[in-house]
């Protein structure tokens, strides 16, 4: 069970460019990686339907980390997430948004 959910959404108006986000996120799930092991739990990453609701978030990105300091790791010392967060500068992105939290109500099929 995972100790920290995070969730990314971004604004990006383009198809073809969110589809070149989902690239990087597919690139950097296969190559992150924390003392020489991967270290995310699990990854998440897709295009959002056409919604009012969505208030113009085009691409969510779900992760889960075993700990705290492993999602900061993810932030600050991730190679892997690092090259992700340089190719989303040619993307055209008008906004970003995280939020991250220790999951207080868990419901598994």
């Amino acid at each position: 069970m995972a100790g920290i959910i995070r969730i990314t959404l971004f604004k990006i108006p383009v198809k073809e460019n969110q589809a070149k986000l989902l690239d990087l996120y597919r690139t950097m799930a296969a190559s992150a990686k924390k003392d020489g092991k991967p270290y995310i739990l699990s990854l998440n990453a897709g295009q959002a339907y056409e919604d009012q609701r969505s208030q113009g978030y085009t691409v969510a990105a779900k992760s889960e980390f075993s700990t705290l300091e492993d999602m900061k790791y993810y932030d600050d010392a991730c190679e892997a997430h690092q090259t992700l967060k340089a190719g989303l500068k040619s993307l055209g992105v008008e906004g970003v948004m995280t939020v991250y939290f220790p999951p207080a109500v868990v419901s598994v099929l």
